[in-house]
């Protein structure tokens, strides 16, 4: 009796299948593997992420409530009004742009950079006292020159931005490319 229920029930299953039409199985079958994947896969990683969360409040609330060590220097605080003045210190004067460019020409010739003409412009705007001396730079070289020469400008000259790169290979098979560099040197305009 149990062998007959059990090939009645598989009857019925089939029978429903088939009136489901392709769309349905589909539907069916996304449907059972959404539901094995989240059983599978996302509750193991909620119960993670909740002992983390747990973990992360733990020692937030550990490091309020401790003192700072004695031994270690305590973030130097910059009065408000001397803010503005310490920040400013970091450019340096606009006098100083022939060193810089200077610096960004050595880097070129370190990383073996090929500096096709350049086009330098000096932009100051009101009320701000900072002047931006924007540099485009039409470059040639092989890739890992050119981006060596990018980072070694950018940590020879601390005041530099790299504001835009346009690269461009004349066909696959050329080692070469030509990249336009287009970097922001800012600088103070106030006396230190």
């Amino acid at each position: 009796m149990g062998l007959s229920r059990l090939s009645d029930m598989i009857l019925r299953i089939r029978w429903q299948a088939e009136q489901l039409g392709t769309p349905g199985k589909i539907g069916l079958g996304l449907l059972v593997f959404s539901i094995v994947f989240f059983v599978a896969a996302v509750l193991p990683r909620q119960a993670e992420s909740s002992a983390l969360m747990v973990e992360a409040e733990t020692m937030q609330a550990r490091l309020r409530a401790e003192p700072a060590p004695e031994g270690e220097k305590a973030t130097r605080k910059i009065p408000r009004t001397q803010g503005l003045k310490v920040f400013y210190a970091f450019f340096p004067n606009t006098d100083s742009t022939p060193f810089w460019i200077a610096e960004v020409v050595q880097a070129a010739a370190k990383n073996g950079v090929e500096i096709n003409g350049t086009e330098y412009r000096m932009d100051r705007e009101k009320e701000v006292k900072l002047a931006r001396y924007e540099m485009i730079l039409p470059v040639r070289g092989q890739y890992p020159h050119v981006r060596g020469f990018v980072a070694d400008t950018l940590r020879a000259v601390p005041a530099l931005a790299l504001v835009d790169v346009a690269i461009k290979r004349e066909s696959v098979q050329s080692e070469l490319l030509e990249a336009n560099l287009k970097f922001n040197l800012y600088l103070s305009e106030g006396k230190k």
